[in-house]
């Protein structure tokens, strides 16, 4: 009972029906009562239940009390109040034979799926329909009156008299189909081609009897208003065949017109999906994903406004992250709204679609005012919305969100397939959250991780506790400073947090001595670069991590080829260790040791200077220069002046 099998064109000849005749009828209370909804209705591309239409007629034969109303509506598909795609169809097949000849295709394909229509020509002006049940499927009786309607309303369109239709088999009185005969009168055009052939054979006979009879006179006198005769019949013809032929040519045009524009349609969704899904799919942050989204919501689809909420944490509240077509105040005033989760007595349309995951379509605010509280009314009336669809973001049978878009009154009526379309995209963006979510939260996992193999190593020695995570904080400053793209500007970072992890394998006497090192002390010190290379490379860095422990392992060569472990030499030495080197120098010497008080940061700068082109990377140091006078100049407390 709940199969989709009447396309919504069929309501919708009623409705328009009931507008024109039966205005005393209340139809939102009628499809209300049928479950059905205005906006499927006009949607042609929505199908009902058997269940639905049943209501839909049950509830209407008694507000109208007409036992022929399913007949009446079926002829009224032709009339010009009608005019939709019945219509537009059926007119641009030239004359009722040729329309009669495709109902089968036509009918099965965009009208009914309850049912099997076939078609049979007995003459040039009658037609046999057979319509066979589907199995499973169980029409009412007056579907067969509607369809009775609708073969008279096929002829009518070409002609102002019904047709003649005999109906021998019917599936309410126990045969196992339903059989109707169509006769209707032949066309003018074809009334004036048949006159003006035969009057051509008749004048022709005439002077050929009179000619061996050998009345030339009569000939003479005949012949003139004779052939005037049959010039009147060829013009009544011509104009006959040529009205038909423009009346066809416009329906054609109006069907083809309709066509593409909803072809158009189809296309544009596929792009829009497709397009959604390639661009999220490579973001891995949230506010990336939703901004995409956004922009291809604005840019592809037909839409005034669009929003996107996303429940908090604790999912107590939906919370406004992204939107398009808003003026500046309005988006200050989204920003500042959220909608209560947590309060069981709420019963906004967000709050609901959110709760019970299901779509709503409202054509009017207004229509749906007494459900709103007083924060409901107040955001669509500072919104200005009057019509608009909201849809549940789900993955994996969690909520996450909504995303909503609305039309002004200047746009068209939002309709059941753009909820359609808004429900194929949601999951999309659902499944692309929840990843970015599981990945946000293995980063900051590995963050964390990273942050204390690091401390483990600064914790031994209270002097220099926080120092990796300085260097880390001056090599990103550095790898900004330098415009580095994000990926590489990450690798470094997670290089600079672990460039001293090898110290691990130096004892606390060397690291923690005060005075000068030793030689043999200075070379076991110098050790912590290749253990930090062999320790890391036992980490399993994957993607842009994997040059980690080489770049970590080599904060200490130089550009002269005299550093350490493996003396390597300008070019060969990884970028990310050259900005680690600077970077590790500078807050070494700007900074308390056992062994000696910091050092001045101009001091430290000039030593830097003094190292380029040697020691260190001349760009790069540079760029740490310029980065630590900037964070001076806008009044960070940084180690400058006096350190």
């Amino acid at each position: 009972m709940n199969t989709p099998l009447y396309n919504s064109s069929i309501i919708d000849i009623y409705i328009k029906l009931i507008k024109s005749k039966y205005n005393f009828v209340n139809i939102g209370d009628l499809l209300a009562y049928a479950k059905m909804t205005p906006l499927e209705v006009a949607d042609q591309g929505h199908w009902f239940s058997q269940e639905q239409v049943n209501l839909f007629y049950e509830r209407l034969l008694k507000l109208t009390g007409n036992d022929n109303i399913a007949r009446e509506a079926g002829r009224y598909a032709a009339s010009p109040e009608a005019m939709g795609i019945l219509r537009q169809y059926f007119l641009g097949l030239v004359g009722p034979a040729r329309a009669y000849s495709l109902i089968g295709d036509t009918v099965n394909t965009n009208f009914v799926r309850s049912s099997v229509y076939t078609s049979k020509q007995l003459s040039a002006n009658s037609y046999e329909i057979t319509v066979t049940p589907r199995p499973g499927c169980h029409e009412e009786p007056f579907q067969c009156q509607n369809r009775i309607g609708f073969f008279e309303a096929i002829a009518n369109l070409f002609q102002p008299r019904l047709p003649r239709i005999e109906h021998p088999q019917c599936v309410f009185h126990g045969d196992p189909v339903c059989r109707y005969i169509v006769t209707w009168e032949p066309a003018s055009a074809g009334f004036w081609q048949f006159t003006r052939n035969y009057a051509a054979i008749a004048i022709f006979l005439i002077i050929a009897f009179c000619y061996r009879a050998d009345q030339m006179k009569t000939i003479y006198l005949v012949a003139p208003w004779a052939l005037v005769l049959l010039l009147v019949i060829k013009i009544c013809s011509l104009r006959s065949e040529k009205v038909a032929l423009l009346t066809s040519q416009k329906s054609l045009k109006d069907l083809t017109d309709n066509l593409f524009k909803r072809m158009e349609i189809n296309y544009n969704n596929a792009l829009v999906t497709n397009e959604i899904g390639q661009v999220i799919s490579r973001q891995t942050e949230v506010q990336e994903i939703l901004s995409n989204v956004i922009q291809i919501l604005e840019k592809r689809l037909d839409y005034s406004r669009g929003l996107i909420l996303l429940s908090n944490p604790d999912k107590s509240r939906l919370v406004f992250q992204a939107g398009f077509g808003y003026h500046d105040e309005q988006l200050a005033f989204l920003g500042k709204t959220t909608f209560h989760l947590d309060r069981p007595d709420s019963k906004g349309v967000f709050v609901v679609s959110f709760r019970e995951q299901r779509p709503f379509l409202v054509a009017d605010v207004k229509d749906i005012e007494g459900n709103l509280s007083g924060r409901s009314q107040n955001f669509a009336k500072q919104l200005l919305s009057q019509t608009f669809i909201c849809c549940p973001i789900i993955c994996e049978g969690e909520s996450l969100g909504i995303i909503a878009v609305d039309n002004l009154k200047s746009k068209r009526p939002l309709v059941q397939s753009d909820v359609s379309l808004l429900m194929g995209i949601a999951p999309v963006i659902g499944i692309s959250i929840r990843n970015a979510k599981l990945h946000e939260a293995k980063s900051n996992q590995f963050s964390s991780f990273l942050k204390v193999m690091a401390a483990s190593i600064d914790a031994r020695d209270p002097l220099t506790a926080g120092h990796s995570e300085k260097v880390t904080e001056y090599s990103e400053e550095i790898c900004e400073e330098l415009g580095l793209p994000r990926a590489e500007r990450e690798m470094i970072r997670v290089a600079a947090l672990l460039h001293d992890y090898g110290k691990i394998g130096v004892p606390d006497a060397i690291l923690k001595k005060n005075g000068r090192l030793s030689d043999l002390e200075y070379e076991i010190v110098k050790t912590h670069c290749h253990k930090t290379r062999d320790i890391l490379e036992q980490v399993n860095f994957e993607g842009i991590y994997r040059e980690v422990p080489e770049i970590a392992g080599a904060h200490h060569e130089k550009i002269d080829g005299t550093g350490y472990p493996k003396g390597l030499r300008g070019k060969d030495i990884p970028l990310g260790a050259k900005i680690i080197a600077v970077a590790d120098f500078y807050e070494a010497v700007t900074s308390q040791r056992h062994y000696r008080a910091p050092m001045r940061v101009d001091e430290a700068f000039r030593l830097l200077r003094e190292g380029a082109g040697t020691h260190f990377d001349r760009h790069i140091v540079e760029a740490l220069i310029t980065c630590r006078l900037r964070a001076t100049e806008d009044g960070k407390p940084a180690e400058l002046q006096e350190a």
